[in-house]
């Protein structure tokens, strides 16, 4: 090969990978932000910030005596009619709290898919299914930005508390409604930022106008209901269309 035209070859050939190398431009969804709340992570999306996910070591809080009271799970399961038989993603799952009361719903031809990104929860969770004799709750260790459940497998997908902790909210959501069936649900039950009464930390509240608006990037998705039940959560209900 002609010696002038060797570098031009050579640059040619390396074009590509260096093209892959190069880095990405920032996700205009996100933005992060040097002051922040300290219980959120700096880090924003659509004007909210994401609160910091809280540790397998705080497990015991998931099991707290007064959180029926405080929080009625019985109302939230009686809103939400789980049918016989449905296969359910609980994401965030935690110990098992809210799994193990699906569980009884949807009944032995039912399915829970117990989501964690953390396997220490779902060591957890196992061992609290173990103990309650629960046999349709089946652990699966999920990423930040996709609950690994099967694709098109799930009627109902449900978040209790959990969705302002997500790293990623837009991936991961994405990823979800792939795991969807058409004219399945995504649940979210989260504390109402509206209300000043509520006794969480703001960043781990949140709006219904926030939930919407956060989901309106999801053209698949479309909002069916807010159900106004507990005392202290929105149930804010959107189906796959």
């Amino acid at each position: 090969m002609n010696r002038l035209l060797a570098p031009l070859f050579l640059a040619a050939l390396l074009a590509p990978a260096l093209a892959d190398e190069a880095p990405k431009p920032p996700d205009p969804r996100y933005e992060t932000r040097a002051e922040h709340d300290r219980n959120g992570i700096g880090k924003f999306f659509m004007g909210r910030e994401i609160a910091r996910v809280m540790g397998h070591q705080a497990a015991d809080w998931l099991e707290r005596p007064e959180r029926e009271a405080e929080e009625r799970t019985d109302l939230l399961l009686e809103s939400l009619a789980f049918r016989d038989g449905e296969v359910v993603a609980d994401i965030g799952c935690g110990s098992g709290f809210i799994s193990r009361k699906i569980s009884k719903k949807i009944g032995a031809k039912g399915t829970v898919y117990g989501v964690e990104i953390q396997q220490e929860m779902l060591d957890l969770l196992m061992k609290r299914m173990a103990m309650f004799r629960i046999e349709n709750v089946q652990p699966v260790l999920g990423t930040t930005t996709d609950p690994k459940v099967p694709p098109a497998s799930c009627d109902t997908m449900i978040m209790v508390d959990v969705y302002h902790e997500f790293d990623f909210p837009y991936e991961m959501i994405r990823s979800m409604i792939a795991g969807l069936k058409k004219g399945g649900r995504i649940v979210f039950v989260e504390y109402r930022k509206e209300d000043p009464k509520v006794p969480i930390k703001e960043v781990h509240k949140m709006s219904e106008a926030q939930v919407k608006k956060e989901m309106s990037v999801h053209p698949e998705l479309a909002y069916a209901e807010t159900l106004p039940t507990l005392p202290r959560q929105h149930i804010i209900v959107f189906k796959k269309k």
